[in-house]
């Protein structure tokens, strides 16, 4: 259970601009490298979120078509990305090395978290990607404080204030919410790469009607 984005989706009620993001992409592959905006400083450093940003949901690996080395040996990826200029098979690798080391972390509400009580799944994760996996007892969106003290805490990255930081995830009220609640700039990957239907399993998609 998150309690944490039980008690913080109340400051929706009066705060709902903190459920906006900065950006919008489809898919993490159409994540701009540097990561960069209208009106943005010099990014320093990134969260990245796990479940259906850069992972399939309660997975541990780089979705294929985001990971050069799943994709070296297969012909029709080649051939799409031969055709498709946006289609970017390494983009997580891009990714890495633009913000190197401590500079990238990810920050899941699955792996790293109480629910993963012996460090397991966040150890495979550090193991399949190569980056560091945040360890946290409170989940999105009440860490961004930890966060912000975890980057302050390594001169390496950079990160002096919030503003230094991109928060990358596919949900408005933890990844999103998080970034606005302590000052970091927000991307929202709105399509992910599994399907989801109905406001219980996918809320960003209510959209009230009228009448």
């Amino acid at each position: 259970m998150n309690i944490s984005g039980t008690l913080n989706a109340f400051r929706i009620l009066t705060r709902p601009s903190l459920c906006i993001p900065h950006l919008t992409v489809s898919t993490f592959d159409r994540i701009p490298i540097p990561i960069h905006g209208s009106g943005w400083p010099d990014i320093r450093a990134i969260v990245l979120d796990k479940d259906n940003c850069f992972a399939v949901p309660k997975e541990n690996n780089i979705y294929k078509h985001y990971n050069a080395r799943l994709c070296r040996h297969n012909f029709f990826s080649k051939f799409r990305a031969s055709n498709d200029s946006n289609f970017h098979k390494e983009h997580f690798q891009a990714l890495r090395k633009a913000y190197p080391g401590p500079r990238l972390v990810i920050v899941s509400n699955s792996a790293g978290t109480g629910e993963d009580p012996d460090g397991r799944d966040a150890d495979i994760l550090e193991r399949n990607t190569r980056v560091k996996v945040f360890r946290h007892s409170t989940k999105k969106p009440g860490c961004g404080i930890d966060v912000l003290k975890y980057f302050r805490a390594m001169p390496e990255t950079g990160v002096r204030r919030a503003s230094d930081i991109a928060v990358v995830g596919d949900r408005l009220f933890t990844d999103v919410m998080m970034a606005n609640l302590m000052g970091a700039w927000s991307i929202w990957v709105k399509d992910g790469i599994v399907v989801r239907n109905g406001i219980v399993s996918n809320p960003e998609s209510f959209q009230p009607q009228n009448g």
